[in-house]
């Protein structure tokens, strides 16, 4: 028996990979009929930045953390309404959730996961670093060798394929 893909979490950096991930997470939705938890993780403030300014680093986390993460959502909002002039059918009615959390993004997006019940992970690559990193990225590749549930990764699209959240 295969097992049904119901909800499938979609993670990003808000990259132009990414972004172009996402057509391919919305494609795998609709085909499955599944719901989509889009997910973005804020890299935390580094222990050595916090240990010089403590009181800064307070500060942005209280004041700033919300405004960051409402502003991110509403990214993501915009770029689903955008796809959905592209592709016809309603975006929105197929995100369930947007989660934006401060975390490191593989124990995020794992974590997520889950957390939400996820049958499946979609994430675009980079292809940053040397070697190993230079094929799938440091994140994805994480990812991937960490999971227990299926994670379908994007590689990067060619220059003509290529799309930016502002382009659309």
């Amino acid at each position: 028996m295969i097992p049904e893909i119901k909800k499938i979490l979609y993670a990003t950096d808000l990259s132009k990979n990414s972004s172009y991930a996402f057509y391919h997470a919305i494609n795998l939705a609709r085909k499955f009929d599944a719901k989509l938890i889009i997910l973005h993780a804020i890299e935390p403030i580094p222990v050595y930045v916090e240990a010089y300014a403590v009181n800064v680093a307070e500060r942005i986390e209280k004041e700033d953390r919300e405004k960051t993460i409402g502003h991110i959502q509403d990214l993501l909002r915009g770029f689903c309404q955008k796809v959905e002039a592209q592709i016809g059918s309603p975006c929105l009615l197929l995100v369930s959730n947007i989660l934006v959390r401060v975390g490191h993004p593989i124990e995020e997006i794992l974590r997520a996961g889950q957390e939400e019940g996820c049958d499946a992970i979609v994430l675009g690559s980079h292809g940053k670093g040397f070697l190993k990193q230079a094929f799938l990225g440091s994140v994805s590749s994480g990812v991937l060798h960490r999971s227990k549930k299926p994670v379908f990764i994007i590689p990067i699209p060619s220059e003509k394929e290529s799309i930016d959240w502002d382009e659309i």
